[in-house]
């Protein structure tokens, strides 16, 4: 449906714009801001322990709590009400993301940039991993030419991965 939607409003850009767009859109992070903006952090039922690590304001929980309201309005309403919801809340994005250029992700523009330089390709390795099983939180370093460029923390790999890579870019820029 996201990808429907794009190539149909935006015809002219290329299928890698797309694909990068695509996946701004419905990352963790924008999927979460979306659930944010509709409050859907006070709706969830937690835990005592996903209660004091702050779940509400979990990316991870907020996402997937919008995953699976986008889920039971399909079976309620159909796939038009999804549509029309989707249309109305979460692709009004793709304007501002389009707008800002800020639809490739950090980890795409730091290989971008590294190939460019003609190195290897970055390099994520698993540093630590600290806290309970319901809120772990990662640290994860990035490397170019076996070297460490930076480290980033997050609540899965991924977001530790993309924190470092972002962090990478701004320490590679600075040079």
């Amino acid at each position: 449906m996201v990808s429907d939607f794009l190539y149909k409003k935006y015809p002219h850009f290329p299928e890698g714009t797309l694909t990068n767009l695509r996946s701004r859109l419905v990352n963790t992070k924008t999927l979460a801001q979306v659930a944010k903006e509709l409050d859907f952090g006070s709706l969830l039922r937690l835990s005592k322990g996903e209660e004091e690590s702050k779940g509400r304001q979990n990316q991870s929980l907020l996402a997937d709590s919008f995953e699976a309201f986008i889920g039971a309005l399909f079976l309620d309403q159909g796939i038009q009400k999804v549509s029309v919801f989707l249309a109305t809340i979460l692709l009004i994005k793709a304007d501002e993301f389009v707008e800002k250029k800020s639809f490739k992700d950090a980890k795409s523009l730091l290989q971008e940039y590294v190939q460019a330089k003609k190195q290897n390709s970055p390099l994520y390795k698993v540093l630590s991993e600290e806290g309970p099983p319901h809120a772990k939180v990662f640290t994860v370093g990035v490397y170019v030419q076996n070297k460490l460029i930076a480290k980033g923390k997050g609540n899965s790999k991924q977001e530790a991965e993309k924190q470092s890579a972002e962090l990478a870019l701004e320490t590679l820029f600075k040079k």
